[in-house]
């Protein structure tokens, strides 16, 4: 150990000295003929460096400890950019923005050369991200598994309106947060046949697979807080077991020669396959069985190598399945403890059940995952039978517990009857873990009595809540440096580790000064973003308008709809009188649909011709902006929320699970209009009715009027609908483009599953309320203070605290900052802090 500790000014020096030697060594290039991205890739490298020792640390003293670990399986993570966010963990900020001012390099610049890691589709994958920085930072021994996509969520491009699809090459130019680790590799076997064979004095069965591939693992380095924990995130990719036929190509069959390799690759090639296809379908049970056999390899050859007696398996594992794309792990698992290990069947039983929870993410049931047990059978035919004797047994279970309740055992069977046969994956989910968990505290509820009622019979004891959260280190820290500053200026810097801090703000709420300033972050982070506008779309956004955002994914039922149906109410009454006095406002969306979604797609079209329409409309343009902002994506988000006045969480209620970019906003002082759906529920016991915009059918309005809801009722009654259903009718939208709105009307009128028009005029009367307030800026920033002050609730580092202490029954494993090689990391901890825990020596 280095026992000098290294000043600032010497972690500066490290840092360019090793930029240089990346750019020249790593890179074989220099300062005159090297490229931006190169120039990103050399500093890249350095901070890496600074990260290695740590990261190699840590795995050292969880291999000493030998404690529980949890392992969180996922198919979306969605990182974004990593560099900024390592920076500010590692408390290397200050250094890195001197480094480069000494060599000559714009670091702002140098951040946006590096492409958002995509590997995700929205909430479920951001949250995925939040949770393993929580867990690094928390000091808790936890790894994420995930897959290495090549290319990762579509780049979205909007052409005469229509959002297009292009591939998203987030690898193309390398990753530097990344390595392989080929000497972890598994061999992942597919269809074939099974073998009952006679070992040990009992029956066995065996697995033959016909065709195998090799999943090679990738390790991305997750900086806990303080730069003291690193975790990591190993992604999944997947290659040929044999690169190609060499006697085909011999004989120049070069297409065959290489069918392999490309069938192989094809699995980790894209996030998410169209699976409206039999083929994209295929490839996404692929897909998932692919990754849940790597992790669980992997899972196992940890345990074996430190326990081995798997009597300790669930003391010393937990296994987490983010929503049901790793529900295969059920079946694998018990293939593994039962044809592998030689295990009874209820003793594999038992381990399984107490080493897994489930977190469900859906109030949707044509959103709970099922394949046809005809593709099941022939890609995993072993997996099958498994699953069809967890089925006969559970259901002997039920019958014991109903007698008598043939119903009940058709509705909670594993198999789906009729003409096609499905496998349901959330049952097999829920039986064979020892917790279900959803995320939001209304979520959670309606599973029980709605959506999954007779499981909740069934288990009650396996069903809690854990409301979701995000990271206020990415969320605030980075996103929004000026309100991170003011924060910690106020009441210090321990809401970056103790969100729940920021009630501390409340008392300086009345304090003008403090309102002021607040303003005064807000509009610059307001003219930030128009900038950033401007220069990437030519977009004129007015930073002294009200910015209105709502920036998530594409669906129906988060009724982006809605909030456009309300723009063109707001167009038809300026049309009305030019000279009425609406608080001037900018609307923003962002969102990507997915690209078979086609009433999805033709909402986004219609959000780009209201927005063509209304600001150049002269009656309209200098009271309403209407932008729909291309490919967002977490870099893009990072602008949008810390800029916005209005965040609009208006889904259906009782639809959303829980949400997470309405805590992302309220976090960053913006007021939300919302219904009582998700989180939202939370957010307004937090925040109190007075500050919070609330709206809308409830859950149990919407339950009661759906069964004699007729939205032509609102047509024919309410005026304003009726106007802005007939001008879009009328072609106002669409001139020179036909009747291309007309299923969008229809849907309204003819069914509106997510009753858009039942709330159209109480959400109407919310924006009534919201341009009063904006009208006075003082009481408008003392409520968006408070939606800061009162947001602590909402970090996944209370919701990771929940999780590891009711389901994973974890402990966090404290990193000694003394056995640390590079004394870097006291950049992290503090001068203080750190040579108190040098003076003692190694």
């Amino acid at each position: 150990m280095n026992s000098i500790p290294k000043t600032p000014e010497e972690i500066q020096q490290k840092l360019e000295r090793s930029f240089a030697y990346n750019l020249k060594y790593s890179l074989a290039t220099n300062r005159r003929s090297s490229s931006q991205h190169e120039l990103y890739l050399a500093l890249a490298l350095a901070i890496r460096e600074r990260l290695v020792d740590r990261w190699n640390e840590t795995r050292e003293a969880r291999i000493e400890i030998k404690g529980k670990r949890a392992y969180y399986l996922s198919l979306e993570f969605l990182i974004g950019r990593a560099i900024g966010n390592n920076v500010i963990n590692l408390g290397l900020e200050e250094p890195v923005r001197k480094a480069c001012e000494d060599l000559g390099l714009d670091w702002a610049a140098l951040c946006e050369e590096e492409c958002d890691a995509g590997l995700g589709n929205g909430g479920l994958g951001r949250l995925a991200a939040c949770f393993l920085d929580s867990l690094a930072s928390l000091q808790f021994p936890a790894i994420g598994y995930g897959l290495r996509y090549d290319y990762g969520i579509f780049r979205q491009r909007i052409v005469e309106g229509y959002q297009t699809e292009d591939p998203d090459e987030w690898l193309s130019a390398g990753n530097p947060w990344e390595m392989v680790r080929p000497n972890y590799s598994v061999n992942v076997g597919f269809g074939g046949r099974t073998e009952s064979i006679h070992e040990n004095g009992r029956d066995m069965h065996r697995w033959v697979p016909d065709s195998e591939v090799i999943g090679i693992p990738y390790d991305m380095p997750i900086v806990g807080y303080g730069g003291v924990c690193v975790n990591v995130l190993r992604l999944w990719s997947s290659r040929a077991s044999q690169s190609f036929r060499f006697d085909e190509f011999n004989h120049g069959d070069y297409e065959a020669s290489v069918a392999a390799k490309t069938r192989a690759e094809n699995l980790t090639k894209v996030l998410y396959p169209n699976d409206q296809f039999y083929a994209g379908q295929e490839l996404r049970l692929r897909q998932q069985y692919f990754f849940v056999a790597c992790s669980l390899h992997d899972i196992l050859r940890r345990f074996k190598s430190d326990f081995g007696n798997f009597d300790l398996l669930p003391e010393k594992i937990a296994v987490q399945l983010n929503d049901t794309h790793p529900s295969l792990s059920i079946p694998e698992l018990m293939r593994l403890l039962v044809d592998r290990e030689g295990f009874s069947w209820d003793y594999a039983w038992d381990l399984t059940v107490r080493s897994l929870g489930y977190t469900n993410h859906t109030l949707l049931p044509e959103a709970l995952e099922k394949w046809p047990v005809e593709m099941f059978k022939r890609i995993l035919p072993r997996h099958l039978e498994i699953v069809y004797e967890i089925n006969r047994r559970f259901l002997e279970q039920v019958a014991q517990k109903f007698p008598n309740d043939n119903a009940r055992l058709q509705r909670m069977s594993l198999i789906e009857e009729g003409p096609t046969q499905h496998v349901r994956m959330a049952y097999v989910s829920i039986v064979g873990s020892h917790s279900t968990n959803g995320v939001a505290a209304l979520h959670t509820d309606l599973l029980k009595r709605n959506l999954l009622p007779d499981f909740y019979a069934m288990f009650p004891e396996r069903f809690n809540n854990k409301t979701n959260g995000v990271t206020q280190r990415r969320w605030l820290l980075k996103s929004n440096p000026d309100l991170a500053r003011l924060i910690t200026e106020t009441i210090g810097d321990g809401w970056i580790t103790d969100l729940a801090q920021l009630k501390r703000l409340i008392p300086h709420i009345d304090d003008p000064q403090f309102r002021e300033q607040f303003r005064i972050v807000k509009r610059a982070a307001k003219v930030r973003l128009a900038t950033h506008v401007k220069s990437k779309w030519g977009f004129e956004l007015n930073p002294d308008s009200l910015f209105d955002s709502q920036v998530k994914r594409l669906h129906e039922y988060k009724r982006q709809l809605l909030n456009a149906l309300h723009i063109v109410v707001l167009y038809n009454r300026l049309r009305r009188d030019p000279s009425l006095n609406l608080v001037p406002r900018t609307f923003l969306f962002a969102a990507k649909a997915a690209p078979g979604y086609t009433m999805a797609k033709l909402i986004i079209k219609f959000i780009n011709n209201l927005g063509a329409v209304v600001n150049h409309d002269p009656v309209s343009r200098q009271k309403l902006q209407v932008f729909f902002l291309p490919n967002y994506e977490v870099s893009l988000a990072e602008r949008i929320i810390p800029a916005t006045d209005v965040s609009e969480q208006i889904s259906l209620a009782g639809l959303e699970a829980s949400g997470t970019g309405n805590m992302k906003f309220m976090i960053n002082g913006a007021i939300t209009v919302g219904t009582l759906d998700g989180a939202n529920v939370e957010m307004h016991e937090e925040v109190g009715d007075e500050n919070i915009f609330i709206f809308g059918l409830n859950t149990t309005q919407v339950a009661e009027t759906k069964s004699f809801y007729n939205p032509r009722w609102h047509y024919d009654h309410d005026p304003e609908t009726r106007e802005a259903l007939d001008l879009i009718a009328a072609g106002h939208f669409s001139r020179n483009e036909g009747d291309i709105f007309k299923p969008i009307l229809n849907s309204l009128l003819d069914v509106d599953r997510y009753m858009h028009l039942a709330d159209l005029g109480s959400y109407c009367q919310a924006q009534e309320r919201v341009q009063q307030l904006y009208r006075d800026p003082e009481a408008w920033a003392r409520k968006a203070a408070m939606n800061t002050a009162c947001s602590g609730k909402f970090s996944s580092d209370r919701t990771i605290l929940e999780y590891a202490r009711d389901i994973w029954n974890i402990k966090p494993v404290p990193i000694d900052p003394r056995v640390h090689h590079d004394t870097m990391f006291m950049a992290a901890i503090g001068t203080a802090e750190y040579l108190k825990h040098t003076s003692g020596g190694a």
